[in-house]
């Protein structure tokens, strides 16, 4: 079990984006993963870190593309 989720707020404010593009990652894929239980949806911060140094580049020219 996770020690402690996010909610889409919360995580958002973590990664650097507004919370509707990370609704918006949600619908159209490329956003980190999350967890949904019940209507809640929640994001571990381990998930986020992981989704976060996947995105790293050395340059504009790296030629890896990805969501947000």
């Amino acid at each position: 079990m996770e020690p402690q989720l996010l909610n889409t707020k919360q995580a958002a404010k973590i990664v650097g984006l507004s919370h509707r593009t990370m609704e918006r990652l949600r619908l159209v894929g490329g956003g980190p993963t999350y967890v949904k239980l019940g209507t809640r949806v929640l994001y571990s911060p381990a998930d986020l870190a992981a989704w976060v140094q996947a995105h790293r580049r050395t340059s504009t020219s790296d030629g890896k593309t990805g969501g947000a």
